[in-house]
């Protein structure tokens, strides 16, 4: 066989969430190349890559969450409300202090209020909103240029840490009964597969039911659901450091366990539990800021 440098493309898809994740990180251990990265430790095995896209065919269905996950129902409860509700938002950098040393960006601000080097402040959520409930014009509720742009190339490439994920888009199409569907994508150019994409996604899926909401509440006669959620990764890898983990907890835990033992119901369960999470998540936040409160 010939040399190939090329990075793998791989794609799944599941009904929920929980089983796209789940055949996602089994096909980049099965299918990813092996290549050595700039976080690798000495003795780190190299890490697995590819460029991946897993489906999720029905964004609510259960069981919707994947018990494997490295987090609880307080943690992901709090990545959803950072990005859905920006309570981390003033956490970020002045970009006129040298010495301010928060961070460079958070997913929520670049959506609900995305600067443009003119100094204008664009909340592209809400403009996407507008044009898919066709508020202005019937005609924009099927266009395909309905995208919430996250990259900004005149700072970005500079930061240490720039955003992974780089845009989302929407497509509403109508069923064969005549009700209308709303798809989602969403695009990282990079993303650790184990300890970020499903939290990603679960707070992406969040974000596609505000959206989902906003526009029936601009057109209230659209009888719009939700549709797929497909989300790409250009680079979608597991560190080196971290192959041991996952062969013990996640491929070991499939083999020991059926499916069932394996991932639980959101709606039945874990909802309830991140719930009563949210009082101790703001406290967690306030508790933060007091602590490091910039003269």
């Amino acid at each position: 066989m010939a040399e190939s440098a090329n990075v793998p493309v791989l794609y799944v898809e599941g009904r929920s969430l929980a089983e796209a994740w789940e055949k996602a990180v089994v096909k980049l251990f099965k299918e990813g190349c092996r290549v050595a990265t700039s976080y690798d430790k000495p003795g780190d095995p190299p890490s697995y890559e590819a460029t991946l896209s897993y489906t999720v065919l029905e964004p609510l269905a259960e069981p919707m969450i994947h018990l494997c996950f490295p987090g609880g129902p307080a943690d992901l409860e709090e990545y959803a409300m950072e990005v859905c509700e920006g309570i981390k938002d003033h956490w970020q950098r002045d970009a006129s202090d040298p010495d301010d040393e928060r961070w460079e960006y958070t997913y929520h601000a670049r959506i609900f209020a995305y600067e443009a080097p003119s100094g204008e402040v664009v909340n592209q959520f809400e403009s996407v909103a507008r044009r898919l409930a066709g508020v202005d014009s019937p005609r924009e509720t099927f266009k395909r240029s309905n995208q919430l742009s996250i990259w900004k190339p005149w700072e970005d490439p500079m930061w240490a840490s720039p955003p992974c994920l780089q845009r989302i888009w929407f497509r509403i199409l109508p069923g064969r009964s005549g009700r209308l569907y709303l798809n989602m994508n969403v695009h990282f150019r990079s993303r650790d597969a184990f300890d970020a994409a499903f939290m990603n996604s679960f707070a992406f899926i969040r974000l596609m039911q505000m959206m989902r909401d906003r526009i029936v509440e601009l057109n209230p006669a659209l009888d719009l659901a939700l549709g797929r959620y497909t989300d790409s990764s250009d680079s979608f890898h597991i560190y080196g450091a971290k192959i041991d983990e996952v062969e013990n907890r996640f491929l070991g835990g499939m083999k020991s366990r059926p499916f069932e033992s394996r991932t639980a119901s959101y709606a039945d369960l874990w909802k309830e539990m991140m719930d009563e999470a949210r009082p101790s998540i703001l406290e967690k936040v306030r508790e933060y800021d007091a602590a490091h409160q910039r003269s």
